[in-house]
C-alpha cells in the first residue's frame, strides 16, 4: 500500500500524507470471533489492514489485488454485498481481483446465521491444506476446470434473481464438493466435525419437511 501511495504521489509537492509515507507503522489487530477456526479470520484481518493503510495514505481505487496477496479470501472482503473472485489469466496474478456482483442492499430479506461449530484452531491451516490439495487431489483439478466456472454463472444468476431455491442448493452442493476435495487430499483433511454434520442433517430435514429449500448451509 505504501509503495502504491508513493507511486501515485510521485511528482507532487510535500504534504501531510507524503510525510506519513516515511513513518513507521505499528499495527495491532483483534478479532471478535475465533481465529484459525474456519471463519475467515485471515481474510478479515488482511482486508482490514489494507483498508486502514489505504485510508492512512490516501490511496483510492482498486485494492482487492493488494489484499489478495495476504489472504486470497481477503480480496472478496474488501466489498460489501455479493462478491466474486475473478481468477484472471495473467501469470503474475495481477488480474485476479474481486468484483462486486450486487450490493448489500440488493437482497434485504436474506439472513445469514454464523454457527461456531468449534472455536478450536484447525489442525490443518487453510494455506497448508490448499497446497496439499493442489499437489495430491485429482478432484480439485476437475472441480476447478469443469465444475466451478458453470456454478459461478449459475450462482450469479440466482443472486441477481433473488432465487433462494437455486442459491441455497448451489451453496450446499459446492460445500459438499469442497469437503469431498478435502477427503480426496492425501493425507485427507477433516474440517467438518460432529456438530457440523448434525447441523447439515438438520438443514436437510427442515427443507424436506417444508418441501422446498428454505435454509442452506
Amino acid at each position: 500500500v505504501r509503495r502504491l501511495a508513493r507511486k501515485r504521489r510521485s511528482g507532487s509537492g510535500e504534504d501531510g500524507v507524503s510525510r506519513l509515507l516515511n513513518y513507521k507503522v505499528h499495527i495491532c489487530s483483534a478479532n471478535n470471533f475465533p481465529t484459525a477456526a474456519g471463519l475467515a479470520s485471515s481474510a478479515a484481518g488482511y482486508a482490514c489492514l489494507v483498508f486502514t493503510l489505504a485510508k492512512l495514505y490516501g490511496v483510492e481505487g482498486e485494492l482487492s489485488g493488494i489484499a489478495r496477496q495476504g489472504s486470497g479470501s481477503a480480496c472478496r472482503s474488501m466489498y460489501g454485498g455479493f462478491v466474486q473472485w475473478v481468477m484472471g489469466e495473467r501469470e503474475d496474478g495481477k488480474d485476479s481481483l474481486a468484483e462486486l456482483v450486487e450490493p448489500e442492499t440488493h437482497w434485504p430479506e436474506l439472513r445469514i446465521l454464523i454457527l461456531v461449530a468449534s472455536a478450536e484452531k484447525k489442525h490443518v491451516s487453510s494455506t497448508a491444506g490448499m497446497q496439499t490439495s493442489v499437489q495430491t487431489s485429482p478432484l480439485l483439478k476437475l472441480r476447478a476446470e469443469s465444475v466451478v466456472p458453470g456454478r459461478m454463472n449459475e450462482m450469479i444468476e440466482a443472486i441477481k434473481k433473488k432465487d433462494f431455491e437455486a442459491f441455497g442448493q448451489l451453496t450446499m452442493k459446492d460445500s459438499n464438493q469442497f469437503h469431498a476435495t478435502c477427503l480426496d487430499t492425501y493425507p485427507p483433511i477433516f474440517y467438518l466435525n460432529q456438530v457440523s454434520q448434525r447441523v447439515i442433517g438438520l438443514v436437510h430435514r427442515y427443507n424436506a419437511y417444508y418441501k422446498q429449500t428454505k435454509v442452506s448451509e
